[in-house]
């Protein structure tokens, strides 16, 4: 994979989602009993606000990160109708701040994919190294 990397614009889209599907696939190779990662809290890298809101330990955004990979290289997924609404209204809310002009709303979302990809990229990696210590092996 690292020859393709290096083809690629260190900041291009194509290489955030090869880093995060590749950080993805390490996790899936590594988490071989996902069912240890149940009740385990969150650590300060995860935004615990939000995860307490949806009641998320580490097994709940194990299954996050898998699903946001999948949907990343499959294509949208139909989402659950309390997930569409919230997308809907945040959609409703950042519209109008956009304005029209489809460039500018193309780079406020690309520069919005890229910090996310980049943090769950951090997020999914983070997790391995939890799980590594929860069964005692090292890195």
């Amino acid at each position: 994979m690292q020859s393709v990397d290096i083809r690629l614009n260190k900041s291009s889209l194509q290489l955030a989602l090869r880093r995060y599907s590749s950080a993805v696939r390490d996790m899936e190779q590594t988490v071989l009993l996902p069912s240890l990662l149940r009740d385990v809290p969150l650590d300060e890298a995860w935004d615990s606000e939000a995860a307490e809101e949806a009641g998320h330990d580490l097994y709940g955004n194990y299954q996050m990160l898998k699903a946001i990979r999948n949907a990343a290289e499959s294509g949208l997924a139909h989402t659950d109708e309390h997930k569409a609404k919230s997308h809907m209204a945040l959609n409703r809310k950042l519209e109008p701040l956009l304005g029209s002009d489809p460039e500018s709303r193309f780079h406020f979302h690309l520069r919005g994919l890229f910090a996310v990809m980049g943090e769950l990229t951090e997020k999914t990696q983070s997790l391995t190294d939890k799980y590594m210590d929860i069964i005692g092996a090292s890195n």
